[in-house]
């Protein structure tokens, strides 16, 4: 297997206090292609691994699910999730790997996510200035790999079937933890304070109270937020009506989701669709 690893510069060090919450850092980018060396073992990392397939095809192995993956799919893994990949006898696989700090896929149990045809034009120019400038290291180069890392992942973000959040702090409360990611697999389902409360086990009021101090949120404005950004792709990639929206997300009325909406935009759902169209 030949591969090419480049480290950032601040990748070892200690991140500034809310980088997880607020930017998440580009720690590594590798490029692999495969050869007669190639070994195959499950492992895990402690940040998450965006693999972008840049030729030949190939399996993953994650936990203990395999699946077929080819040029220009796109395999996002949470931190701490075993995984390997090999590559197919008679079409060598080739990827790129970004090592993101503070970001986890949405997904289900799993604790991965694959997009198929996910590398389109303008991610696979991100990618080439990205192997291009690590490859060749001069000035600049790390804060232009992290602004590439930003533009690929708002580029992913406008699929509807991708979404990522910021992975929870070191020293978040288990508690809180399992409640943002229960939010984020399930905002469009009519949740409540007292629901999300008893799926963890604690009191409503100790949830909101530890919730807001965790991730700067309450548990009801995270849910709000969670369904915001997801209107914002079906505004501007469907043609479903803002009633139907609404509905969908799991708003009570129309007249809420567009009041959440432009205290959250500046706009109003109408106006946002308009702008993006």
């Amino acid at each position: 297997m030949s591969t090419h690893q480049y480290i950032l510069a601040e990748a070892d060090r200690a991140p500034e206090r809310g980088t997880e919450r607020g930017r998440p850092r580009l720690r590594y980018v590798t490029y692999t292609h495969y050869s007669q060396e190639w070994t195959s073992q499950l492992h895990s990392h402690t940040c998450a691994e965006l693999f972008f397939i840049t030729g030949g095809r190939g399996d993953f192995l994650i936990r203990e699910e395999r699946f077929p993956v080819g040029v220009h799919d796109m395999v996002a893994v949470n931190a701490g999730v075993p995984h390997t990949e090999t590559s197919q006898n008679g079409s060598p696989m080739e990827y790129v790997v970004m090592g993101v700090e503070g970001l986890e896929t949405i997904a289900g149990t799993g604790g991965y996510t694959l997009l198929n045809q996910a590398v389109e034009d303008a991610v696979a120019g991100c990618l080439r200035i990205l192997t291009q400038e690590s490859r060749e290291p001069r000035a600049g180069c790390d804060e232009i790999c992290q602004r590439l890392l930003e533009v690929i992942l708002l580029r992913l973000s406008r699929r509807g079937d991708f979404a990522l959040s910021d992975a929870p702090a070191a020293g978040s409360s288990r508690e809180c933890s399992l409640v943002r990611r229960y939010i984020d697999n399930h905002f469009k389902e009519n949740l409540t304070l007292d629901q999300l409360a008893g799926l963890a086990h604690i009191n409503k009021y100790y949830l909101s109270h530890t919730f807001r101090r965790e991730f700067n949120i309450s548990p009801i404005n995270y849910l709000i937020s969670r369904r915001i950004q997801e209107s914002r792709f079906l505004l501007a990639e469907t043609d479903h009506s803002l009633s139907q929206i609404a509905q969908i997300l799991g708003f009570s009325s129309l007249s809420y989701f567009s009041q959440s909406f432009r205290r959250a935009e500046g706009v109003s759902p109408l106006e946002y669709r308009k702008q993006h169209r």
